[in-house]
This record gives structure tokens, sequence and C-alpha cells, in this order.
């Protein structure tokens, strides 16, 4: 008959402790070793040694903190577990409830070592959640984490004007609230990125940005009476010789407040006493077919073009404010005759290269598979065209303006994205003032006229750029051919027309 085996000797069950077994060891190793690492990686980031990485905050406020704390979780649950099976072992059935007896030594040192590790780990939560907090408001974080979706964006935020108005401030805004809605927002952007189920290009307008009054309203001031500024617009057309043609003119800016000024000029719109409200019937909001005005006296004025029949769905109103104008505030992609036309203006192309104008726009505008592609071709294309000739300057230019304005990965360029300032490239200001609105009583909508929102001064070029008419003259197309054909400038002005 087979003896059973010796049952464990209670002796050794007494000196054993709670705390020796895999899972605590594995937990404990764990969290020594995310310990380690949050502390190395929180030295790099404090002395700025590891800045340039936009991962380092990522694994310093996120990663090693969550090694840490299920480090911890293992410590506690081998403890849990090893503690009922040595109970069981010596026949205690459950486990006896924890008791702290302060009058032996012993538990006086547990209770010590506890209160200390909880007072650190409370600490570095601390430190680790308010870091984590900072560097998920970063702009690294935002543009270069998620580089494959928004490389584009973080390239022209860094050329713009706001380049140094944080992603946070106009994305996700001031407040608790604002922050919370912020990242459970991200949480199915976390998924497309992991995924790689994001839509290319990245769709625009965002639909649930905050309104202008909270962002862009914090720095500047609308109500303001800014009267009339002057721009300069240096142009080149696309014949042999690049011939330069500049347009000096006034811009009737105005302003919206009473209190400030005679509410007038392009800030009107967006006036405390007036209210322009509209209905677009496509995504991007470029196609207008509805507006209602109600000015400063509360008379209401209905305008619609021929093909909107009968009155919009109320939930597809939209009050205009400065976005609607200013659509491209942070991620403003050039186009090709825009960035061309600024290369030769600055010099960075030679203006003495033959129809260089026309062939870098070419270039620019055809199909690349990838970016890297389109450099190549760019710059082989170019030097096909001008043989023997030292054009290294020129070539170096027409690729910059490729790297900065195409972005073939994620179908991202000025195509996909119009900018509403102005009417050039994209109708702009003629979605409502192309002629085509009219009122219930039969009025075209008002500004419909070139000298409506400003007074050209000069345009051409050498003596004929410097006659300056106070009083503003007629526009003056360089090309004759297309008077009387009732066009919009955008119609031609396509940002790769070639007769630009």
């Amino acid at each position: 008959m087979t003896e059973p085996a010796p049952g464990p000797d209670p002796g050794d069950l007494g000196r054993h402790s709670s705390w020796r077994n895999w899972c605590s060891l594995a937990g404990a190793i764990v969290a020594t070793g995310s310990l380690f690492a949050f502390f190395f990686l929180f030295t790099l980031d404090m002395t700025g040694s590891g800045r340039s990485n936009p991962y380092l905050g990522i694994l310093s406020y996120v990663v090693a903190p969550a090694f840490l704390a299920s480090g911890l979780a293992l410590v506690f649950i081998g403890w849990w577990r090893q503690r009922r099976e040595l109970a069981r072992l010596r026949g205690l059935g459950e486990p006896a409830p924890l008791a702290i007896d302060l009058s032996r030594g012993r538990d006086r040192r547990i209770l010590a070592v506890f209160i200390t590790g909880s007072f650190v780990y409370l600490l570095l939560t601390a430190i680790g959640s308010y870091q984590t907090y900072i560097y998920t408001e970063s702009d690294s974080f935002c543009g270069m984490v998620c580089h494959s979706a928004m490389g584009p964006e973080l390239t022209e935020y860094r050329r713009n004007a706001h380049a140094r108005v944080a992603c946070v401030d106009c994305h996700v805004g001031q407040g608790a609230a604002n922050y919370i809605d912020a990242k459970i927002n991200g949480v199915h952007q976390l998924y497309a990125i992991t995924f790689n189920a994001f839509p290319r290009p990245i769709p625009t307008p965002i639909h649930n940005l905050r309104p202008a009054r909270e962002t862009c309203e914090k720095c500047h001031w609308p109500e303001r009476h800014s009267g009339n500024l002057e721009r300069t617009l240096p142009r080149f057309l696309a014949d042999e010789a690049n011939t330069p043609y500049t347009v000096r003119l006034l811009l009737m800016v105005g302003g919206s407040d009473k209190e400030h000024g005679k509410p007038s000029g392009i800030h009107w719109h967006t006036g405390k006493d007036t209210k322009v409200e509209y209905v677009a019937s496509d995504p991007q909001r470029q196609t207008i077919p509805w507006v209602r005005v109600t000015d400063s006296t509360g008379t209401v004025t209905t305008y619609r073009n021929k093909g909107f029949k009968g009155e919009p769905d109320p939930a597809a109103i939209r009050q205009m404010d400065c976005i609607d104008c200013h659509n491209r505030p942070a991620h403003r992609y050039s186009s090709p005759n825009d960035a061309v036309d600024e290369a030769l203006d600055l010099r960075r192309i030679d203006s003495t290269l033959p129809s260089i104008k026309r062939n870098a726009v070419d270039l620019l505008t055809q199909a690349y598979a990838t970016k890297a592609e389109g450099e190549s071709k760019i710059a082989s294309g170019l030097r096909a065209k001008y043989p023997g000739r030292q054009i290294d300057d020129s070539v170096q230019a027409v690729v910059a303006v490729y790297r900065a304005n195409f972005f073939p990965e994620m179908k991202a360029d000025w195509s996909k994205y119009p900018e509403n300032i102005g009417h050039m490239d994209n109708a702009g200001c003629f979605r409502c003032h192309d002629g085509k609105h009219v009122s219930d009583n039969g009025r075209p909508m008002p500004a419909t006229e070139c000298n409506s929102c400003h007074v050209i001064l000069a345009q051409g070029a050498g003596a004929e750029l410097a006659k300056m008419a106070p009083n503003g003259v007629a526009f003056k197309h360089p090309s004759t051919e297309i008077d009387g054909l009732g066009l919009i400038c955008s119609d031609c002005h396509n940002g790769k027309n070639q007769d630009n």
C-alpha cells in the first residue's frame, strides 16, 4: 500500500512569507525596472537632452507609469494568492484578517515602510499625471506622435503666423470640460492611428471645433475698426519672360462695432449688431445656396440662388464667424502659382530662366506616388529643361515648395483644402457675393463689384506700377481675352492653370 506523501513542515510554513512567490517577484522586478526608467527619462526630459524626440514624453509619463502600476499590481496579487495558500496548508481555511499591533516592533516597521512607499508612489503619480497632461497638450504630441496622419498639418503650422500658438488653444481650449471632451474624442483617433484606419486626406472643416469667439477672439479683436489696409501682391505671368505683374490695393477691412467706428468693410459680417447665417450644401462649406442677414435695425433679408427652393432645415443653418473666411488660419497650403510667385519675388528662383514659372508649376502639379518621387522628378525635370545652365538654387527652391505644400501619401495639398480668404484660387467671397444670390423681393446680394471690398491703387510693372491712383482704378487683367465672359477669378485661377 502506497504511503501518502508527507505534507509540509508546519514549522517551515510558519517561517514562510506571503511575499515570497513568483508572481510577487516578477511584479517587483517590473516595478523596479519601470521606476528606474521613469527617473531616467524624467531626468532627460527635465534637462532637455531628449527634447527633440516626440516619443520621450510618451515613454516617460505614459508607458513607464503604466508598467510601474502593473508591477505593483502583480506584487499584491501574488501576496494575496500566497497568503490564501499558506492559510490552507496550515489548516486555517480562510486567512486571518489583517491586524496591526503597534506594540510590536515588526508591525511598526511594516507600517512605516507602507506609509513611506505610499507617499513616494502618490508623489510619483502626481508628477507623472501632471507631466502626462502637459505632454498630451504639447504641439509635438499633437503633430509628431501621430506623424503619419498629422504630418502635413504640422508642417504648415510651423510655417504659419500662428506657429507660436499651441495646437490645443484652438483645438481643445481652456477648462476641464473641454479637456475631457478632447480626450474622449481622441480615443477613436488613437484607434484610427493604431490600425491605419484614418481617411486621406483628413477631412475639413472640423465640425466639433469650438466657436471662434472662444478661440480666435481671445487674441484678435474683430470689433476694432481697422480701416483700410494696403497690400502688395507680386505676380508673374506664365510667359517666356516670366513678366512681373503686381497689384497694389487697399483692403477695406473696416470694423464691426459702432463704439469704435462705423460698422463697415469686411469685418461687418461678424458685428455685434449683425447676424449672417447660411446653409452650405457640401461638407467643406464651399457651395452656399442660402443666406439670411439680420442687420442692426432687426430687418431680416434672405438671399438664395435659383437652385434653392423652400426653406432650409434649421439644424443645417450656421451663423457666420471668423473661421468661415479665415478657414486656414494655421494650416495653409500654398497653391503652386502662389508659391512659385513668392519664390520668384524673393529671387530664390532665377526669373531669367525662360518660362521657369510655367515649367515649375507644371512639374509641381504632376501626380506623384510619394514625396521622394516628387522631389526627384521635379529636380530631374527642371535640369532637363535647362541643360548646361547653373540652376541648382532654382531647383532647390522649387523642390522646397513641393516639400512644404505637397503630401502625396496623405493626398494633401492646396486643392484638397480650399482657402476662403479672398477669391483668387477658390471661390471664397464669391460663395455668396457672386451676383447669383437674390433676395425674396428680387434684389441681388450687394458687394459684387471689384471695388466693394478693395480699391486698386496701381497695377502692372515698372513705371506703370509707380502711377498711384488714390481714388482707385479699374482692374485690368493681363489677358484681354477674358473681358466680358462673366467669369470669376477662381474659374481660371485654380492654382495650376498655366495661363494665369
